[in-house]
């Protein structure tokens, strides 16, 4: 069929060639005399000779575009497709070429694509915004908690501590925004609109230098001291609706400077800080009485067992805090695991110096099941008192079980626990989202010497739907139980059931 073609396509050219070579020389004057021969344009002879051969040299290469195709044509016919690894070869060539900066350049300078300073909005648990180039990148987000309590006190409870009232209350609202600019220099700036009945006020506000050599990052602002693995775990992904009686002790929030980096592939990290006691806006002014008073915080994680990507684990740390006190007091108080309750344990303020706080920590995870514990041991140091130091302790350990086979995720930059992730996200008739059981015990005991602050003992049973990463529900039942002087009121294992349910979304 091919040489067919060729041989058409040939005569086609040669007869086509000859009419125009007669055409031309029918313009020629036959006579043969002088003067026939002086009206031939010699000039214009040659133009249509160089005519005819542009014409043969066009024609020629159209023959040979249709040789090509033809022989093209007949190979392609007798090759099978392409396999699976040879079209995921071209693709990842195309993805290689299309990746590297000098191509990305060309094609947002020839208007193919946008600038690489143009910034892409996209959804990963939040609403995010990152540019062509990666070296800006932006998250904004929030949270929300509304908790509901059922609340019931025995007779000694209602006569020493008050009566437990049942209510609602919104435990967190905040929005935040974060992000990198420049690819090394980190931000964060998070407002909570008077969580827990508070009054409105900072949370997170701090900016960072990243990616240090050797130390690694640099934190300056208002943020949360490295101190107890669940107080640095986000209250988005705690596992219980509050966290254990002995985070009564966590510095929590303060406004100074940290060093802070992981180690050996990020199976160990280490953080350390300089903080100056401040108020819920960062500022230290109401501490005028302790002028050059800093405190110091500092926390190292371990992963002496990994596996899986974090399915299975052992995580151990230890937090240390020196703390000078805030205007020469200090005060230590605590409610049972429900923000709606009371105080049922307090110290009041008393005159200290200063309180060494030690908090050793331990987290298994294997497949759905966890296990974590801390204990804090806090010495405090009142010199300006002839009574002495006096020492405060607290305690808890928990267990939880995913029915639905997910586990808990860990960070391994961070050394806490994060975001998470349902197997099958809740939809009518098609997921039904993670279930969590969950059990703790915690205690807290301060009393000490001339402090009678009470012992408070919780334990606290509780199931968490995970409609999907961003959204659960919570239900906790808590069961206190407290020994304390009260008003001349002596409670002796003194009793409180409480029930409680939050329904949380964050992004």
């Amino acid at each position: 069929m091919k040489h067919i073609i060729l041989v058409a396509l040939s005569v086609f050219v040669l007869i086509f060639f000859s009419s125009v070579s007669i055409n031309s020389f029918a313009d020629i004057d036959p006579r043969g005399d002088a003067q026939g021969a002086h009206d031939l344009d010699i000039t214009t002879f040659k133009k249509q000779l160089e005519a005819m051969e542009e014409t043969i040299r066009k024609q020629q290469e159209m023959i040979n575009g249709l040789k090509v195709k033809i022989e093209t044509k007949e190979k392609v016919a007798e090759i099978s497709n392409p396999t699976n690894m040879e079209e995921n070869e071209i693709e990842q060539v195309i993805d290689n070429y299309l990746m590297k900066k000098e191509t990305k350049k060309k094609m947002a300078d020839a208007g193919l694509t946008r600038s690489p300073y143009s910034l892409q909005a996209f959804w990963d648990k939040g609403l995010r915004f990152e540019s062509e180039n990666g070296n800006f990148k932006f998250k904004l987000g929030g949270r929300m908690y509304n908790d509901w309590g059922w609340l019931k006190e025995d007779k000694d409870v209602l006569e020493g501590i008050g009566d437990q009232v049942d209510g609602t209350l919104f435990r967190a609202v905040r929005l935040y925004t974060s992000g990198e600019i420049y690819e090394n220099i980190g931000y964060k700036v998070s407002y909570d609109f008077g969580s827990g009945g508070g009054r409105p006020s900072f949370a997170d506000v701090y900016m960072e230098l990243k990616k240090i050599p050797v130390l690694g990052n640099f934190r300056v602002g208002h943020f949360k001291e490295p101190f107890s693995l669940e107080e640095l775990t986000s209250s988005r992904f705690v596992t219980f609706m509050e966290r254990s009686l002995n985070n009564a002790f966590a510095p929590k929030r303060n406004t100074g400077f940290m060093l802070y980096n992981n180690l050996l592939d990020k199976r160990m990290t280490w953080a350390a800080g300089v903080f100056r006691n401040a108020d819920v806006f960062g500022d230290s002014q109401g501490d005028r009485s302790t002028e050059g008073g800093y405190s110091f915080s500092g926390r190292i994680t371990g992963l002496p067992y990994y596996e899986d990507k974090g399915k299975k684990l052992i995580h151990t740390g230890f937090s240390y805090a020196y703390k000078n006190a805030f205007e020469n007091e200090f005060s230590f108080d605590s409610h049972p695991e429900i923000r709606l309750a009371d105080d049922f344990v307090d110290t009041g303020s008393f005159k200290a110096d200063l309180a060494n706080l030690i908090n050793p920590e331990l987290a298994i995870v294997y497949g759905p099941f966890s296990l974590q514990t801390e204990y804090t041991f806090a010495d405090i140091n009142r010199k300006r008192s002839t009574t002495g130091s006096n020492v405060f302790t607290g305690f808890y350990v928990y267990g939880s079980y995913f029915l639905t086979g997910e586990h808990r995720k860990y960070e391994t930059k961070k050394g806490a626990f994060g975001r998470v992730k349902p197997n099958k996200n809740f939809n009518w008739g098609k997921g039904m989202g993670a279930l969590e059981l969950t059990a703790r015990y915690s205690e807290l005991d301060l009393s000490d010497r001339d402090i009678d602050g009470g012992k408070l003992d919780d334990v606290t049973l509780g199931i968490n739907w995970y409609l999907n990463p961003n959204t659960r529900v919570m239900l906790n039942y808590v069961r206190a139980k407290v020994d304390r002087l009260v008003s001349s009121v002596r409670l002796d294992d003194a009793k409180a059931d409480l029930l409680s349910m939050r329904f949380q979304i964050d992004f």
